[in-house]
């Protein structure tokens, strides 16, 4: 029963619908209340799970693409992937999530990139990186840890800023940008491995991997 919900599971329950609303409205009450009718929730009601406003909403639906990411890639075969692929396809992941909510997405990004706003969406860009990563099985604890998190958080980010506007099939723009990142960074690390005599390919270390990314401002 709804009725029962408390504001944590009622801002779970909310935060995949929000963006469809937020597309045409913003990320405003109008869009909580909307969302809330579709759970027959009190609006004002619902809207005590976002105090915060805009940015307690788009944190709530990141967070669903988090868990919804992490669901549709299963240990195992996430397992039987080179840390490359397993990259790779956790953004695809979040990418084809995000897709239907395309409009919603660039309402977000609008909201995240003012000032006051910036902390945040920092946190938020570390808490997708740091979902990605142990997804992927990534278990560092030293100063690997944050580089690896901060990198990626760029990469995806960047790739997010491509996707916005990629109108391609099944946006194979948006996974080429990626794809062309990784693997020049892979054929760096190839050709510096073999300069040391150190052998190549997938046997390069992960924190070496991560550490070289690099991708131009978009």
């Amino acid at each position: 029963m709804t009725a029962d919900l408390t504001l944590d599971e009622m801002r779970a329950a909310l935060a995949p619908l929000l963006p469809r609303h937020a597309a045409f409205d913003g990320w405003k009450d109008e869009a909580i209340a909307m969302a809330a009718a579709e759970k027959s929730i009190d609006p004002d009601i619902a809207a005590l799970a976002f105090p915060g406003g805009a940015m307690d909403m788009i944190d709530a639906w990141f967070a669903s693409i988090d868990t919804r990411m992490t669901d549709s890639l299963s240990a195992q075969t996430l397992a039987a992937l080179s840390i490359r692929a397993r990259i790779t396809a956790l953004v695809e992941a979040r990418l084809a999530l995000l897709a239907p909510d395309r409009e919603a997405l660039r309402r977000a990004i609008a909201i995240m990139a003012m000032p006051r706003n910036g902390l945040r969406a920092a946190k938020l860009g570390w808490r997708a990186a740091d979902a990605m990563w142990r997804a992927a099985g990534d278990e560092a604890t030293d100063f690997a840890h944050y580089s690896k998190r901060m990198t990626l958080g760029g990469v995806y980010a960047a790739t997010l800023l491509v996707f916005l506007d990629d109108e391609s099939d099944d946006h194979t723009e948006s996974r080429a940008f990626l794809a062309r990142r990784i693997e020049e960074v892979m054929r760096f690390e190839r050709s510096k491995a073999r300069f040391k005599g150190a052998g190549g390919g997938e046997r390069l270390s992960l924190s070496r991997f991560i550490g070289r990314l690099r991708y131009p401002v978009v």
